[in-house]
């Protein structure tokens, strides 16, 4: 079904001809344009249910307006399912600067936009994202109160890559645990396409576990500088041949669509798990995952680790606190694993369900009226 955009989005429930299925929608989107400082952004709220919308901020060169309302759409989706999952009190919520980040990118547009999302009254918080840094939502905060992710001077936690690289190596442990026993990937081959913000410390985390691991990325100095840290890795020249490379786990960690119908017949790996976003191209990819006996660790639940960090920063931020949060995507991630099986569905769609429950048990409790 669509929208009034003409975009798809995800049924809920099941329906017939008679009972059509309705679908569901976003709460808000807002277009925000300020001609002389340059800013055209897309802010997309998906729910609020279990509070306010909580996402970065991207900055990119889409090629047309209706490319970077499909992402925010999509990406703003995701946002609520990974925060139910992590456990957050926040909805998801989403935005996108249209840019190119190297030569658009000013204090002006970035505080114009601040603006406007002061404009929602606290309906969204936002932060970093690619294209965007903790020093960008220190500018963007002058003129917002709704701004998480900044500086460590600015009494922020700084990169939130650090706990998004950290999660998804708790969710490739539960994904080794399920598939091979040990939770270890000790002597594992893993190949991480993208070795950019999450990716390369992704792969530090791999190398002290003691894993083999094959990178590639389209920035020559990203690849050169995970390979001075760590000189044996080893380089292959794209995506293509990483994922028909001989590996145990594929770790897609750069943008969204990795695993899409060219993609999925040529992976070896019996384990799929990434930094990336939005990583099933389509609709029914997450089957083909499942008839290939490749496992699949749902994108949204295993890179939660940074809005994990930047949601602990609204309330004061602990390194500590964060982390053990983040651990926590281990056990999250074998239970989904477990929900899978028992329901004899694929492990995104066990996700999702699980997601919903908790939006539909937590949100329904705004029903309770409490005097402000």
């Amino acid at each position: 079904m669509t929208d009034v955009f003409g975009l798809s989005h995800k049924d809920s429930g099941s329906g017939d001809d008679a009972n059509p299925v309705q679908p569901v929608r976003h709460e808000q989107v807002v277009f925000c344009s300020d001609e002389r400082s340059g800013l055209y952004a897309i802010i997309a709220i998906y729910s609020t249910a279990l509070g306010p919308g909580l996402g970065g901020t991207r900055f990119y060169p889409y090629e047309s307006e209706q490319a970077a309302l499909a992402d925010v759409l999509n990406l703003s989706r995701a946002m609520a399912y990974k925060n139910a999952l992590a456990g957050l009190d926040h909805g998801g919520a989403k935005a996108v600067i249209i840019g190119d980040p190297a030569t658009d990118k000013s204090e002006a547009l970035l505080r114009a936009y601040g603006r406007f999302v002061q404009s929602l009254g606290g309906r969204y918080y936002t932060a970093c994202d690619v294209g965007t840094y903790s020093e960008d939502m220190d500018v963007v905060a002058r003129e917002c109160s709704y701004v998480t992710g900044r500086t460590q001077a600015h009494g922020g936690a700084g990169d939130s890559s650090i706990l998004t690289a950290f999660g998804v190596f708790q969710g490739m442990r539960a994904a080794a645990d399920h598939v091979y026993g040990a939770s270890s990937l000790s002597g594992r081959r893993v190949g991480v396409e993208g070795v950019g913000k999450v990716g390369h410390r992704l792969v530090d985390h791999l190398v002290e576990d003691g894993a083999e691991v094959v990178i590639c990325d389209v920035d020559e100095r990203a690849v050169e500088r995970v390979r001075q840290r760590h000189p044996a890795v080893e380089v292959v020249p794209d995506a293509a041949t990483l994922a028909a490379s001989d590996i145990d786990v594929y770790a897609p960690c750069a943008l969204g669509g990795a695993l899409d119908d060219e993609t999925v017949p040529r992976l070896t790996a019996r384990i799929v798990c990434g930094g990336a976003n939005n990583q099933l191209a389509h609709p029914g990819v997450e089957k083909q995952l499942a008839e290939r006996g490749i496992l699949y660790a749902p994108d949204y639940v295993v890179n939660s680790g940074g809005v994990i960090q930047v949601a602990d920063e609204i309330e004061g931020f602990d390194m500590d606190r964060a982390r053990a949060r983040a651990a926590r995507i281990f056990d999250t991630t074998l239970k989904i694993f477990r929900s899978a099986e028992e329901e004899g569905v694929p492990p995104a769609v066990a996700a999702d369900r699980l997601a919903e429950r908790r939006m539909s048990e937590i949100g329904r409790l705004r029903g309770i009226w409490l005097r402000r």
